[in-house]
C-alpha cells in the first residue's frame, strides 16, 4: 500500500531555512532537557567501548535539536540513555547527568523514571515494524497507552486512538483501526508510531532516524508531520538523523557527533552555512546540490574509527585533511568559532581555518 497524504518532495540539503520560517524561541527559556558531560560504556568480548564519551547539551521547550552522525557516532546511544533503556548488563552509564525539568534522571529511581517514558518523555523508533507488535491490531496497540496511564475503557480508549489515527493523517481511520502493523505502507506505520508517542501529550519527543528506509517524499510528509505536532503541541524535539538533508529546514539546533563526542554544534544555518569542522565541511561536501547537478561529490576518505581502539589525539586526524602535529597528541576542545558572539562551537585546532576556507567558496 502506497503512502497517501501531501505531496511535497523533500529537497536537497543546501541552505536551511531562514529563521523567520519558524517560531522564534526566547533565548530566556529555561530548558527542559540538559546533558552535561554524558558518558556511556559497553563491555564487549574484545573490550570496553565508549560509546558516549563526555558530550552535553540543552533543549528548550519548543525548539528542535538535530543529532547527526555515522552509524557508530553514539547518537543513539545517547537517546537510549535519556530514555533510560541502555541495554544490560553490556551496557552502562558511567558519568554525567541527564537533567529533567532540573532533577537528574540518571539518580532517580527506576520507578520515577518508567512514569515518565511516555508520559513526559516519549520516542519514536527507526524501525516501525520491529517497534510494532505484530498480531495486536493497531488501535488496540495506540488505545493501550489511554488504558494503561489514563485508565480508559476498552471503547474510549478505541476512540481515542482513532482521533490520534486521523490526527496523524491515516485515511480512513475508523475503518483502518483494527488493521494489524502489516496492512500498512512504511510511512503509515511510522505515523501510528507518532500517534502512540504523542498520545499522552508529552512534553518532549526523540524521534531516532525517524525517516529511515522511506522515499524522499515519504520522508517529506514524516518529517512535515513531527514539526506540525510539535507546533501544535509546544513540545520539545530531539532529531537523531545521520542525513543533514533530512533536517536542513525544521532543525533550530544541530550537534554533529563523531566517535562518541560532539565535534560541532550551533544554529544549524550557521554550522551548515559555515561549517568549521573539517568533519562537517566534509559532509557537506558528500551531499547533493540540487542548484548545480553536475558538481562533482567529494567523499570523506577513510573509515570511523574503531571505538575498540581510538587514535591519540583527535579521532578525526586520520581522515583529516588539515591534520597537523598538534593533533597527534592533543585532543581539541569544543570551543568558540570566530570572534562575533555566537553558540556555534567546533572541536578543532584550525576550526579558522576551516572556516576561512568554507567563506571562500559562498
Amino acid at each position: 500500500m502506497g503512502e497517501r497524504g501531501t505531496s511535497e518532495s523533500a529537497g536537497g540539503a543546501g541552505s536551511p531555512s531562514s529563521a523567520s520560517d519558524r517560531p522564534h524561541l526566547p533565548a530566556a527559556d529555561a530548558p527542559i532537557l540538559s546533558v552535561r558531560d554524558l558518558r556511556v560504556e559497553f563491555s564487549t568480548g574484545a573490550g570496553t567501548v565508549r560509546a558516549v564519551d563526555g558530550i552535553s547539551f540543552d533543549v528548550r521547550p519548543g525548539e528542535t535539536l538535530a543529532i547527526l552522525g555515522e552509524s557508530g557516532s553514539g547518537k543513539s546511544v545517547t537517546s537510549q540513555a535519556i530514555m533510560g533503556i541502555i541495554p544490560k548488563p553490556a551496557g552502562r552509564v558511567t558519568g554525567g547527568e541527564i537533567r529533567y525539568r532540573g532533577g537528574d534522571l540518571l539518580t532517580r529511581p527506576a520507578s520515577e523514571v518508567r512514569k515518565l517514558r511516555g508520559t513526559e518523555i516519549a520516542m519514536v523508533f527507526q524501525d516501525p515494524l520491529s517497534s510494532l507488535n505484530p498480531v495486536f491490531r493497531v488501535g488496540y496497540q495506540i488505545g493501550e497507552m489511554f488504558r494503561r496511564h489514563r485508565g480508559y475503557s476498552r471503547s474510549d480508549a478505541r476512540a481515542a486512538a482513532v482521533e490520534l489515527m486521523e490526527r496523524v493523517g491515516i485515511p480512513a481511520a475508523r475503518k483502518r483501526v483494527d488493521d494489524f502493523p502489516h496492512q500498512f505502507s512504511g510511512g503509515m506505520r511510522q505515523r501510528i508510531m507518532i500517534a502512540i508517542a504523542l498520545a499522552l501529550d508529552p512534553a518532549l519527543l526523540i524521534a531516532d532516524e525517524p525517516t529511515t528506509a522511506l522515499d524522499v517524499t515519504v520522508q517529506a510528509q514524516i518529517m512535515k508531520l513531527l514539526t506540525r505536532l510539535q507546533r501544535e503541541e509546544g513540545m520539545a524535539l530531539i532529531l537523531i538523523t545521520h542525513d543533514l538533508g533530512v533536517v536542513a529546514d525544521v532543525a533550530d539546533r544541530v550537534l554533529l557527533m563523531y566517535a562518541g563526542r560532539v565535534v560541532e554544534t550551533g544554529d544549524i544555518r550557521e554550522v551548515y552555512e559555515y561549517s568549521a569542522h573539517p568533519y562537517t565541511k566534509g559532509l557537506m561536501a558528500s551531499i547533493p546540490d540540487l542548484d548545480s547537478p553536475a558538481d562533482r561529490l567529494t567523499p570523506i576518505t577513510g573509515s570511523p574509527p574503531n571505538l575498540l581502539d581510538l587514535p591519540p589525539g583527535c579521532s578525526f586526524r586520520p581522515r583529516c585533511p588539515y591534520a597537523q602535529a598538534v593533533c597527534l597528541d592533543d585532543d581539541p576542545a569544543l570551543l568558540q568559532v570566530d570572534s562575533r558572539p555566537s553558540s556555534h562551537r567546533a572541536a578543532c585546532h584550525f576550526r579558522e581555518e576551516v572556516l576561512d576556507d568554507v567563506r571562500q567558496r559562498v
